[in-house]
């Protein structure tokens, strides 16, 4: 059994994935920073927000690919990868453009929670209800 809903949005959120490492590089090469973030600002913001969507999103796709096995309602799988694609988008967005708390960041951060949260309890609800 194939994984689409799963496939698709690990599809996006790699290339997501490959947008902030290319962004971490660009930076590094210009600025001439082999390790750490030196006294740059915004290597230190990209280097975060890469850092941060590499803390979130792997757990989360795997609870995705968790209940999208127990054959969930498609809708349900989309919600939950929605806000997890967005989340980290606006996450991403919001910490390479401001310094300091922006709106951004904290609505990112919370379509990430909201997502995890929600994925784990549907696989809680569908382990009961299989095993029941």
């Amino acid at each position: 059994m194939g994984m689409p809903v799963t496939a698709f949005y690990a599809s996006l959120l790699g290339l997501c994935y490959l947008y902030l490492s290319a962004s971490v590089i660009h930076i590094r090469r210009q600025e001439q920073i082999s390790l750490g973030t030196g006294d740059s600002v915004v290597l230190e913001r990209l280097n975060r927000a890469h850092g941060n969507f590499n803390e979130y999103v792997p757990i989360t796709l795997i609870l995705l690919a968790c209940l999208e096995s127990f054959s969930a309602i498609q809708w349900i799988l989309h919600v939950g990868a929605n806000a997890l694609l967005f989340g980290r988008i606006l996450h991403a967005y919001g910490l390479q453009k401001h310094n300091g708390a922006s709106w951004q960041r904290q609505i990112g951060m919370v379509l990430t929670f909201l997502s995890m949260l929600f994925l784990c309890c549907a696989n809680l609800y569908m382990i009961h209800y299989t095993v029941v």
